[in-house]
């Protein structure tokens, strides 16, 4: 365990008693979804207090109502002792609470400086803005904080990873009693995440007290003080981090007992499905070469900027490849749009949901038929409107995705949940090659457990998968083979009896 594991908890008793917020008998409805039912939380300052539980448990909705972004119908808010009703997150900032949402909310289009700043931006003596001193400020924050960003770049050439850090800095800068962390992890390499610790142990120094929404449990337990378990809008319990284990926790989340959470079968591995040699995106990633066979699962692991996600969009036709040839069932295809690429029995499921997966402003309907709406429900030119609904209804049965009906507006959903319903889009597709980026990306465990054993089944049905991912036990429990790059090429291809964490992180700092 790192030295992060130990990190120093709240020096005096008094400081530690102090109740900055105290949350009790909020229910908060949606139509159709009862997602908060008379819960109750409190946040001690110098703590950090982790919150758990399945995607539509509650967690996110708490939190924005703590943030100001939802009035609740019933109960109560006390910040520092004082009841309050927070009308909007200015409302919060200016009473101390600022939040880190799970999807990010940075306008993209203007520099980093900028995002942070907005509506607080220094003026000069003419009553400008002062962009010389803006940038200055964000560097002596970035140098507090030990990010490496350049503060004049357009958030929009940024990774994830990069803009998940500004949003952090953004949410210190507002010098916050009480910080709302939701999933800020789920974009960062396993040294960003330590990073980031050492800024969480700053602030729980500085008597900060900080939220922290996870559902990576060795996270809960390197840096949380205290834990508190939601379950269908549920308050369950709160319990000192050292007094409960990782089977607890998931006991109480879940009200059923998981087992096994890379339930991985050996199944018959056919032909080669898909074939990639020399593949390139100029000046991105070069000479990338792997096989993919029926009923094998190929894990594309590396460090966040390592190219995983290039090469799969170059494979889908998003960014069409430079170089390089791609055979499907031996076949040379020029993969040039997602379009040539579906037609050719291939699936991807995108990093990033929220940019580049969901319609959010659509009903889980059109998001879930969009990619079989022109062709296997089209007979004589008309959509068989009736057969499809169907089959997403059985889809979202199947993938348990908690929603009153389909016709509800993706947006209103948990991460998790609009995750499933990408899931089912795809999977309505009858995919013959299926590419799955970052797939349990903020999902809570238990399903995490259901998309591996679907991923499995869909092995077992003779898919030949492709599946990314950061975290590496996700990566080891469920690949047949792993291939590993570093800084856009690959630098070894491992069997999954010889894989092992130590072997594939050598090979993804190469």
């Amino acid at each position: 365990m790192s030295d992060l594991a130990t990190a120093e908890r709240p020096q005096t008793a008094s400081a530690a008693d102090q109740v900055l917020l105290e949350i009790s008998g909020v229910r908060k409805s949606f139509p159709g979804v009862l997602a908060l039912d008379g819960v109750q939380f409190r946040l001690k300052a110098g703590t950090v207090h982790a919150l758990m539980g399945e995607n539509g448990a509650g967690k996110s909705t708490l939190m924005k109502i703590i943030a100001g972004v939802y009035i609740p119908d019933e109960g109560e808010l006390r910040v520092k002792g004082r009841a309050l009703t927070l009308r909007g997150p200015l409302d919060a900032l200016d009473n101390g609470i600022a939040m880190i949402h799970q999807e990010l909310n940075l306008m993209p289009y203007m520099t980093v400086a900028e995002n942070i700043w907005i509506r607080r931006e220094p003026k000069n003596r003419f009553g400008l803005v002062d962009h010389g001193e803006m940038r200055r400020r964000t560097q002596a924050l970035f140098d507090r904080l030990q990010i490496e960003v350049d503060p004049d770049a357009e958030v929009r050439t940024l990774s994830i990873a990069a803009r998940q850090m500004v949003e952090i800095a953004k949410a210190v800068s507002f010098d916050s009693e009480v910080l709302i962390m939701d999933e800020p992890t789920s974009a960062l390499t396993e040294r960003e995440v330590g990073h980031l610790f050492r800024i969480i142990k700053q602030l729980r120094k500085q008597g900060k007290g900080i939220v922290y929404i996870t559902h990576k449990m060795n996270e809960l337990f390197e840096i949380a003080d205290e834990v508190s378990i939601f379950r269908d809008g549920k308050y369950i319990g709160t319990h000192a981090s050292s007094d409960v284990t990782r089977d607890d926790i998931i006991r109480m989340m879940v009200g059923r007992e998981i087992t096994q959470m890379f339930p991985k079968e050996e199944v018959p591995i056919g032909d080669v499905v898909l074939s990639v040699h020399d593949l390139a995106v100029e000046g991105v990633f070069s000479g990338v070469s792997f096989d993919v066979r029926a009923g094998e699962i190929v894990g594309l692991a590396g460090l966040v900027g390592s190219g995983r996600s290039n090469v799969a969009e170059a494979l889908f036709g998003v960014v069409p490849a430079t170089a390089g040839q791609i055979r499907i069932r031996g076949e040379h295809l020029t993969i040039d749009s997602p379009a040539t690429a579906m037609k050719h029995g291939m699936a991807f499921l995108t990093e990033d949901r929220k940019d580049t997966g969901c319609f959010l402003i659509l009903d889980i309907l059109a998001n879930m038929e969009t990619a079989v709406l022109h062709d296997r429900f089209v007979k004589w030119g008309f959509v068989q409107q009736r057969a499809l609904e169907r089959e997403c209804e059985e889809m979202s049965r199947r993938l348990r995705v908690k929603t009153p009906n389909l016709q509800e507006t993706i947006q209103n959903l948990s991460g998790g949940n609009q995750q499933k319903v990408l899931i089912g889009r795809w999977l309505l597709k009858q995919p013959r090659i299926l590419i799955l980026d970052e797939p349990t990306r903020g999902i809570d465990v238990g399903a995490k457990a259901e998309i591996h054993r679907l991923v499995v089944q869909l092995a077992a049905q003779g898919v030949a998968v492709i599946m990314i991912s950061s975290e590496m036990p996700e990566v080891l429990g469920m690949s047949d083979r792993v291939v590993v790059m570093h800084e856009g090429r690959v630098t070894g291809i491992v069997d999954r009896k010889d894989a092992d964490q130590v072997r594939i992180m050598d090979l993804a700092s190469r």
